[in-house]
């Protein structure tokens, strides 16, 4: 007569299968529980400014720095720069963006290649401004073209809708210009060696010669900046993450001429083919190192 299991057995049975079936599962979860569960760790946050400054580089820097003032996670942010300059109204929005974020966290500038004009611009709000020693720096200046013709030439609907003359059109450089040294001597003055109108010269300095001149603060690669960022943020471990810099659509042209700043849209998106219209450039013209200067690298 064989003997059924007694209820009592059956459910110690199930019970501990019951238990080897949770701890196996648990094992096998653990690991995704503790990931979801894990804090975001700190991170720095490098965002390139590459390339002439159009407002296409704008619109684009803008929305990476109002991205990492969003992220918790960032506390600091380093600007990759290897930009000759370009538009003087992308490079006012790019350097009053890059002062709201310095007011919330700390950004530091990695000049890369060339931080001249409007990407010097940029820069002026960041606590330190790291070079190479053969990297360029400064052109602290406004250039644009003289208006074409004059009001002789043209029909227009109002005594006001006439071309700018050529004294108007040099009284809005000049506004321009002091709005840019301005700021150069608001953000570096206590650094700099050299005087207001000096600064007004708009000359470039090679690195070596700008960390001596005050128009940056030290020797040092992107790893440099980025040490000095976290520093600055009080971050002993932290994770460092990259924006790409964008990706360029369509056709924009920024004249290389001395003299000429014209932008040409060869494709309007509007239907438009050939557009012109005059522009106010902040882009570098000749290096200065010691009292020499060393090769035309007009932009």
């Amino acid at each position: 007569m064989v003997s059924k299991p007694s209820s009592a057995a059956s459910t110690r049975t199930i019970s501990v299968l019951a238990l080897v079936a949770a701890v196996l599962v648990g094992a096998f979860l653990a690991p995704v529980v503790y990931d979801a569960a894990a804090p975001t760790p700190d991170r720095v946050a490098v965002i390139s400014v590459d390339g002439t400054i159009t407002s296409y580089t704008a619109d684009q820097l803008e929305e990476d720095l109002h991205e990492a003032r969003e992220n918790e996670s960032v506390k600091a942010v380093v600007l990759q720069v290897d930009s000759p300059g370009g538009s003087a109204a992308a490079s006012e929005r790019m350097y009053m963006a890059v002062n709201r974020t310095a007011q919330e966290m700390p950004v530091v500038s990695s000049v890369q290649g060339a931080g001249a004009s409007g990407a010097y611009y940029t820069m002026l709000p960041s606590e330190s401004i790291y070079v190479t020693p053969s990297s360029v720096v400064g052109s602290v200046g406004v250039r644009g073209s003289a208006p074409i013709g004059g009001s002789s030439n043209e029909i227009r609907t109002g005594p006001d809708k006439a071309s700018m003359t050529v004294d108007q059109r040099e009284a809005q450089i000049e506004t321009l210009k002091h709005a840019f040294v301005g700021s150069v001597m608001e953000h570096r003055g206590d650094d700099l060696s050299l005087s207001r109108e000096e600064v007004a010269y708009a000359k470039v300095y090679t690195g070596a010669r700008a960390t001596q001149n005050g128009y940056a603060d030290d020797i040092g690669t992107l790893q440099t900046a980025i040490d000095r960022a976290a520093s600055e943020a009080g971050l002993e471990n932290y994770e460092v993450v990259e924006k790409e810099p964008p990706t360029r659509s369509g056709i924009i042209l920024l004249s290389s001429q001395r003299g000429n700043s014209t932008v040409v849209i060869d494709q309007s998106p509007i239907g438009y083919d050939g557009v012109r219209a005059p522009q106010f450039l902040m882009v570098y013209g000749q290096v200065q190192y010691e009292d020499e200067v060393i090769g035309n690298v007009s932009a």
